[in-house]
């Protein structure tokens, strides 16, 4: 049994003497990446012109109204209304985030440090549901906030998670019977 170690113990990995292909395959690899990043960034840039139409996100007014609710958790992101792959990055809907959710009587205030605020008039308001997906993230069924609103003549989809995902419920009542409030009174 003794000899059967020693051949073990004596044996050695062979030596490297080939380092100019090795750093030639290293910078290569690097190169490559670099491209791909680069790429990936051109076509973010491309699809922000795309949608360069897209009107500026309006502000949250001075004196909203008393607080109805409100929710801190994460921004996911914004898509085209009903196609939920189709991100928006224009103004800044692309940037995921942490956010605070605020609705008053006079709409959606997005609060999202680290990034662009906006909000949601209580009319451009049309719909909310729980979903499991909007570009980018995907969780379980329900575990997602989606808001659709109408901003120049689109309709986005905008996806949220409170940081307490009991709440969402809440929230679509709320946000639906606000909807149904607003579209009687027009």
């Amino acid at each position: 049994m003794t000899p059967v170690i020693l051949l073990a113990a004596e044996k050695e990995s062979a030596e490297v003497t080939d380092w100019a292909a090795r750093i030639g395959w290293v910078v290569g690899l690097a190169l490559f990446v670099a491209l791909v990043y680069w790429l990936m960034r051109e076509g973010w840039k491309w699809r922000g012109t795309l949608q360069g139409d897209l009107p500026e996100l309006p502000g949250a007014p001075d004196d909203p109204g008393p607080v109805r609710l409100s929710m801190s958790g994460r921004y996911h992101g914004s898509t085209t209304a009903g196609q939920w792959l189709d991100r928006i990055v224009a103004h800044g809907l692309g940037t995921r985030s942490r956010a605070e959710l605020t609705l008053t009587e006079a709409g959606l205030d997005v609060v999202r440090p680290g990034a662009d605020d906006f909000f949601v008039p209580a009319d451009a308001l049309r719909g909310a549901r729980l979903d499991k997906g909007i570009a980018g993230k995907v969780l379980t069924e329900g575990g997602l906030l989606v808001v659709t609103w109408a901003h120049g003549e689109r309709l986005i989809d905008s996806g949220f998670r409170s940081d307490h995902a009991a709440e969402h419920n809440q929230w679509v009542e709320a946000l639906n019977h606000m909807i149904v409030k607003t579209e009687g009174a027009r």
